[in-house]
């Protein structure tokens, strides 16, 4: 089982197999009307990460599902990826884990049992690590293996982020340097060193825990975690969302170092491409940015990304702390800003 690779097995690489921004958008249209939910706070009608409810009490339930192909060819490796990748939904939200639910899709006749086994108990494992249980799924039988999870989270109401609530003049923050498209590419090419697939696998199982800390901050008026469309999709609907526009330091954003050596390579996801086609017409850049590098990077497909947090200047000293505290000081640095909205709705900087 060892010498099975799992990425052989599909046509993508973690959220790189996500449906393109404009295929989703026609997918999603309905022209049905639906009743009104007072109690879902957060539903369809925005692009947000996950849905909530109100409970009534004061408090919400987050509920969330996400699943993909194999990003990595360890089995149990993918499992605790996967779950992770799930979770931080919740924690986007500002919210706190409660359970989770397996989803498996496992092509029966061309992997065995056990190895699908070993996806689980990686699940599992990052499951133990945020302190829930993993109480049960479902599986199927499919063509190519599938793995992930739907979440239950619990929020305060009063600490509830959303992706479409930044303001004016925010700061930006993100909490994971860009580059895991990239890395995984280059896996599924047998390109990526063993070294560099370390350090790849190292930050994929980075649990985003900080969300349920800085959703008890009132100056951080939005949070998103940056998954499948990039940053650069990412912060286009938190901006967009927003009624805002913003304007990103390119020369602030951190990227993995070995992502650097394999784009000299060429070595970019198709997901690249398809989210630059998606949101390149509202992007302009100003005078000294690199161009070609910077649309192989702000788009790239993240998995498991970090969290990118709008936070109000005077709240900026205590999201720094909250960043030392989790080890985070590193990231403590704006990447930009929310500004009111143009023609280009995002604007990169050097």
């Amino acid at each position: 089982m060892s010498e099975i690779k799992l990425t052989q097995f599909s046509h993508g690489a973690g959220c790189g197999c996500k449906i393109a921004p404009a295929v989703l958008e026609t997918i999603l249209a309905s022209s049905s009307v639906q009743p009104n939910y007072p109690n879902l706070l957060v539903g369809n009608s925005s692009k947000d990460d996950a849905a909530v409810y109100d409970l009534g009490n004061g408090s919400a339930l987050i509920s969330t599902t996400d699943f993909f192909v194999p990003i990595v060819d360890d089995p149990y490796q993918f499992g605790r990826i996967a779950a992770a990748n799930a979770i931080s939904d919740v924690y986007a939200m500002g919210g706190k884990p409660i359970m989770a639910l397996a989803i498996l899709g496992w092509p029966v006749e061309k992997l065995a049992a056990e190895i699908a086994k070993e996806v689980i108990e990686g699940g599992r494992s990052m499951c133990l690590e945020a302190g829930i249980p993993l109480a049960g799924g479902h599986s199927v039988d499919t063509t190519e293996p599938i793995f992930g999870l739907s979440v239950n989270g619990l929020v305060d109401i009063n600490h509830l982020k959303q992706n479409n609530t930044a303001q004016k003049n925010d700061l930006l923050f993100l909490t994971k340097p860009l580059g895991v498209g990239i890395l995984s590419t280059a896996q599924k090419r047998s390109l990526l060193s063993e070294t560099d697939l370390s350090i790849l696998i190292q930050q994929l199982n980075q649990l985003n825990k900080v969300g349920e800390a800085l959703g008890k901050i009132k100056g951080v008026h939005a949070m998103t975690d940056v998954t499948g469309f990039g940053l650069i999709g990412h912060l286009m609907e938190m901006a967009e969302g927003s009624g805002l526009g913003a304007s990103i330091n390119y020369s602030k954003i951190q990227i993995i170092d070995a992502a650097k050596e394999y784009l000299k390579q060429r070595i970019v996801p198709d997901a690249t491409y398809r989210n630059w086609n998606a949101y390149s017409s509202q992007v302009g850049f100003e005078k000294g940015v690199d161009v070609m590098q910077a649309f192989s990077v702000l788009p790239d497909p993240q998995t498991n990304g970090g969290i990118l947090i709008a936070v109000d200047p005077s709240a900026a000293n205590e999201v720094q702390q909250i960043f030392a505290d989790f080890g985070l000081a590193h990231f403590s640095e704006p990447i930009g800003i929310l500004t009111q909205a143009t023609e280009k709705r995002i604007t990169v900087a050097l």
